[in-house]
């Protein structure tokens, strides 16, 4: 090489302007630290980590007829789960009133009580009337478990051509139907042509007041 000869400049140019991941763009929506983890704990933080990444908090499924409109996930983790309540031994009497007690027989966790299988369990909220003679009313909170097998008399959460609907599983010799618990809604029949998914089978209900 001459000295008039220069050699390939080994420069870069430096940071590009707007060049690297955006601030809050990762899967958590917002900036992120590294911390120290004992390794044994590893695990365990990976797991709770992916497991409130996953709730779905609502979504909107805005049916042309009233039918559940909204998604949620019920989030059982231990570092959100609320102590247990106390269960009192005395029953409530719904017509006249009787002296009460302070026995406590049990303590109630709702989490264990409804929801057996947290994996496979989600709720919705009901929009509308037609199942109100089952006592589903309209704004109620449904709990729905995907592992239950959705057998003939169960309430279930079905999709029916691409729209989302509660009613009672009707499975006879001759045909198999929706059924309303209102008689201002007719029943639907599942043809042989018909699109249906069952999201799976309705086991609680809650209602606020």
């Amino acid at each position: 090489m001459t000295q008039n000869q220069q050699s390939p400049s080994k420069a870069h140019g430096g940071a590009r302007k707007g060049a690297g991941r955006k601030k809050g763009s990762g899967i958590y929506g917002e900036a992120t630290q590294v911390i120290r983890v004992p390794i044994s704990k590893i695990t365990t933080l990976k797991n709770w980590l992916a497991q409130a990444n996953a709730n779905i908090e609502e979504i909107e499924f805005n049916p042309p007829h009233k039918h559940p409109i909204a998604l949620y996930r019920p989030d059982t983790t231990p570092q959100t789960a609320h102590p247990p309540i106390p269960l009192y031994g005395h029953k409530v009497v719904a017509g006249f009133p009787s002296p009460a007690d302070d026995y406590i027989e049990a303590r109630l966790n709702l989490n264990d009580r409804l929801i057996r299988h947290p994996e496979t369990t989600f709720i919705l909220r009901v929009e509308g009337d037609s199942m109100k003679n089952a006592g589903i009313l309209d704004g109620d909170l449904l709990l729905v478990d995907k592992s239950i097998k959705p057998v003939s008399g169960k309430i279930v959460i079905a999709a029916i051509d691409g729209e989302l609907t509660v009613k009672r599983l009707s499975i006879t010799p001759t045909a198999n139907w929706l059924l309303p618990e209102n008689d201002d809604y007719p029943a639907i029949e599942i043809k042989e042509e018909t699109e249906i998914t069952i999201w799976g089978v309705v086991t609680s209900t809650i209602r606020e007041f």
